[in-house]
């Protein structure tokens, strides 16, 4: 499962998701490329579901490349414990997406297949996103 080997700190705010991703929105490695359109937070688990939805459709034909890493721990409380004791201990890895953030890049593999694989991959997460084309101007 995807998580961070080390972290500055353990525990982290929630923080805001305001605006447009200024950096990783165009499709640089691949020929095309899942775009996110809302923002939100993708779990470790949920870019793991979109991997291998991926890999199962372009196999040894093309190649992939993530563009998210889940670097920001989210607590949980235990179910029917009361308010407050603090904070509570990390318990999923997520990575926090702004609108315009490309999320997989896929090359090498024809283009109905590249297709089919990001559309699989998109239906595993929970975000709205679409496909774009390498060289196309992306508003």
């Amino acid at each position: 499962m995807l998580a961070p080997k080390k972290v500055v700190h353990r525990k982290v705010q929630k923080g805001r998701r305001r605006g447009e991703a200024q950096k990783g929105n165009d499709v640089s490695f691949g020929d095309f490329g899942l775009l996110a359109t809302a923002d939100g937070w993708i779990t470790a688990r949920q870019i793991e579901a979109g991997r291998i939805a991926i890999m199962r459709k372009i196999r040894k034909f093309g190649r992939m490349w993530i563009r998210m890493f889940p670097d920001k721990p989210i607590g949980k409380k235990p179910a029917e414990t009361r308010m407050g004791k603090g904070k509570a201990a990390p318990d999923v890895w997520v990575a926090v997406i702004k609108k315009g953030r490309m999320l997989y890049e896929v090359a090498d593999c024809p283009d109905e297949m590249a297709l089919d694989a990001l559309k699989r991959a998109a239906h595993k997460l929970p975000l709205t996103t679409k496909i774009v084309k390498r060289g196309t101007v992306i508003p």
